[in-house]
């Protein structure tokens, strides 16, 4: 913490280097270039969670047909949420050099619109590292597992997908607590 004569800005400007300072030491890559996973052995447990969210276009017959569960496959959104609920398990084999962390709480929530479905994938873990690649990878392919059970009604008469499309796959929030 800086000193109390500095002003506002450059106390906030040796946070930022301290946080830039401390990015370089945390690096997928030595100085010969080998790639390796970051040793995170002496960082503290902290309470952690992230938020993603993402969106699949859907034709608006087959939103309503999610809704009324009248996809041949099944119930469309339990086997996505299932789908989101595994993948963000298994972040750590799909992510080179992520870390396999303890995932306390995954909550997904899906919100339906005319021609869309939202997902939103909150992940929750108590470690040594984030844990926002594993809400991003439960969106992606909660969303992705939509995309399979729909496929069959989603496609034109020439096999393609016009009106799909997978997008605005983000980051909503971040947070860490001290254990």
């Amino acid at each position: 913490m800086g000193s109390m004569s500095e002003t506002p800005d450059e106390r906030s400007n040796a946070a930022e280097s301290s946080e830039a300072a401390a990015a370089d030491e945390l690096t997928h890559t030595t100085d010969d270039g080998d790639v390796q996973m970051v040793d995170v052995g002496e960082k503290p447990d902290s309470e952690r969670r992230a938020v993603a969210v993402g969106e699949i276009h859907l034709q608006p017959s087959t939103i309503e047909a999610i809704r009324e569960d009248q996809v041949g496959k099944g119930d469309v959104l339990a086997t996505a949420r299932i789908g989101a609920i595994q993948a963000v398990k298994h972040t750590w084999e799909t992510i080179p050099m992520c870390h396999q962390i303890p995932i306390t709480n995954v909550d997904t929530d899906f919100s339906l619109a005319e021609d869309r479905i939202e997902l939103e994938v909150g992940v929750e873990t108590t470690g040594k590292t984030g844990c926002e690649m594993e809400a991003l990878e439960g969106v992606t392919t909660g969303l992705n597992v939509v995309w399979d059970m729909v496929k069959a009604v989603e496609k034109d008469d020439d096999g393609q997908y016009p009106s799909t499309g997978i997008e605005n796959v983000r980051v909503l929030a971040k947070e860490k607590e001290r254990a």
